[in-house]
């Protein structure tokens, strides 16, 4: 997460961003990056899914700590090329080319590093693969996972209703999630998920369009 002049001066152009920074602020405050990495209930036996995988530092770091199975997902062909690379002698870490949605399709993303987003705009893009959520993750026998980190520059707002309708979003122990904040508009979309992840989970800590987690109701 990038902040630079040219965002902080926007913030006085479009007031509703003032969330955002001033939860980012809180976040700074709290020290809450490395804290994000704690889960007490990981171990060798867990399922992990790292939706937006971008170079893996994350996906490696879960791994390094805990010794779970994790699972990437990176539609940007260049970046899933890295990482397949960094990861070949890893087998614990799979790499999936392909973005998890509620329907199958493309993506033209951004060419922005870390910001890579189909909701932004580029001069420079690319072409990713958009896979049903329900397809691929009830293909594969996750009788629980473990933990969920979401990170994919607006995608959420598709993705996390799509794991709800399939029956996926009740087996999730612990979601991490990063809403993005591109128009007013995406404080209520956020907001009305956030209703629909009450219903399954509770909210352990939330920093509004930073980072977020929600934990499995017992």
């Amino acid at each position: 997460m990038r902040i630079s002049l040219k965002h902080w001066l926007r913030v006085r152009r479009d007031p509703w961003r003032k969330v955002f920074y001033e939860a980012f602020r809180r976040w700074k405050a709290d020290r809450m990056e490395p804290k994000r990495m704690v889960f007490a209930h990981l171990n060798s036996a867990s399922v992990v899914l790292d939706v937006g995988g971008f170079e893996g530092n994350w996906a490696a770091d879960i791994y390094e700590r805990y010794s779970a199975l994790v699972h990437v997902f990176e539609p940007h062909p260049r970046f899933a090329a890295s990482l397949k690379q960094r990861f070949q002698t890893v087998p614990a870490i799979k790499v999936h080319d392909v973005a998890l949605g509620s329907d199958e399709g493309t993506l033209s993303l951004s060419d922005d590093g870390d910001a890579s987003s189909s909701f932004r705009a580029s001069k420079a893009t690319v072409l990713g693969r958009v896979v049903p959520v329900a397809s691929v993750l009830t293909g594969i026998d996750f009788p629980q996972i473990d933990l969920v980190k979401i990170n994919i520059e607006g995608g959420e707002y598709d993705l996390l209703p799509a794991l709800d309708e399939a029956g996926v979003m009740a087996r999730i122990s612990v979601l991490q999630v990063q809403f993005h904040l591109f128009t007013p508009d995406d404080i209520a979309r956020r907001d009305e998920i956030r209703l629909r992840l009450a219903k399954t989970h509770v909210c352990d800590w939330s920093y509004d369009f930073v980072w977020e987690q929600w934990s499995r109701r017992t």
